[in-house]
């Protein structure tokens, strides 16, 4: 290849990266706009927006204080919560399976979210917990969730901290918290096994503005960070000991790694329950346009995830009205046709 072309093919690769990211983000604006003014309230969409406006610059805008209750109480933050759940999750995802170098890996196939719902079920079951109180549920879903994080990097580095070994490992708890979550259903009354389940399911509906902070002040500061690493991530992925030969930790670079991917992964299903496939639909997605290079793959998957999340929970809220159906239910009706046609591509084939 001659050094124009490959000053041209670098350009073609830099326009179809920024048009990529254009397009997401100004599909993103748009739901946004549609998402907060799905409801079965009596308004139009007109007030709708009139509330926003009128709860951002008080005096300049007049709307009905209903409208404005439902929009800021009931309606934004959940929007909102789903592009920040989604954009975690999906950067969570993109983190894992590169340092694992394998494109099955996700929160989900790892067993993180099965012990978040072990931890949600040891509550509500058992009501005990570390955290007491109304965030009895959550305390135990994100601590749990932490434990597998831990006990994943004890056994890979028990087995000398091998991508293989971590996936293994996190196969092996999760059936282990799959289990002991049946269990717990089993040995529950029947308004506790329902309370389990719905969590199972995942859903949006107990988002709040503390909620939302709380998991964006995770992205704030762990995104930039995983940006500026995004070096050591695309050596990594190249295998162990290529980034070792080029001067990469990798022991400690997987274990932050691993460490950060799960601490967004658990920040964000605490608060709402199993949400699977974003983790792993979303990563895939945008690598096919954007290429594997870190710098562009994690900004890029976090807003394809925002996406995916926010339209499915746009559709749980409307496909069913006034029946809210969980969001966990939708992501899985997009996940598991792609998860399939993934598994049927890959074949034999490695990473």
């Amino acid at each position: 290849m001659t050094h124009d072309a490959l000053r041209e093919g670098i350009a073609v690769a830099r326009q179809k990266r920024a048009i990529f990211f254009f397009s997401m983000f100004v599909a993103l604006l748009l739901l946004l706009g549609v998402a907060v003014t799905l409801g079965s309230a009596g308004f139009s969409v007109a007030e709708a927006y009139r509330a926003v406006l009128a709860g951002l610059f008080p005096g300049s805008f007049e709307s009905s204080e209903m409208a404005k209750t439902i929009v800021w109480d009931y309606r934004l933050h959940r929007v909102l919560f789903a592009v920040a759940a989604g954009f975690g999750l999906a950067v969570a995802g993109a983190v894992m399976q590169g340092i694992l170098r394998n494109p099955l890996a996700s929160p989900f196939t790892l067993g993180i979210a099965s012990a978040a719902s072990t931890g949600a079920s040891v509550a509500i079951v058992l009501g005990a917990g570390f955290v007491g109180g109304s965030y009895l549920i959550v305390g135990n879903a994100f601590l749990f969730a932490l434990l597998a994080a831990f006990v994943i990097y004890m056994m890979a580095r028990y087995r000398g901290m091998g991508a293989t070994s971590m996936i293994l490992a996190g196969i092996a708890l999760m059936y282990l918290f799959s289990a002991v979550t049946s269990l717990l259903q089993y040995l529950g009354t029947a308004d506790e096994l329902q309370e389990i389940v719905f969590w199972m399911f995942g859903s949006l509906d107990r988002s709040s503005w503390p909620k939302l902070g709380i998991v964006t002040l995770l992205l704030v500061v762990c995104i930039p960070y995983l940006v500026y690493r995004a070096w050591d991530l695309n050596v990594l992925a190249e295998g162990d000991e290529i980034a070792e030969s080029l001067g990469v930790p990798v022991n400690r670079s997987m274990t932050i790694f691993m460490f950060i991917s799960s601490l967004l992964t658990a920040a964000v299903i605490c608060f709402t329950g199993t949400i699977g496939f974003i983790g792993l639909v979303a990563p895939h997605i945008t690598r096919m346009v954007v290429g594997t290079d870190h710098r562009f793959l994690l900004p890029a998957s976090g807003l394809v995830g925002a996406l995916l999340l926010l339209a499915a929970d746009s559709l749980a809220r409307t496909i069913l009205a006034p029946t809210v159906l969980p969001v966990g239910i939708m992501t899985a009706f997009i996940g598991v046709p792609f998860f399939i046609y993934l598994f049927m591509r890959r074949g034999d084939a490695g990473w």
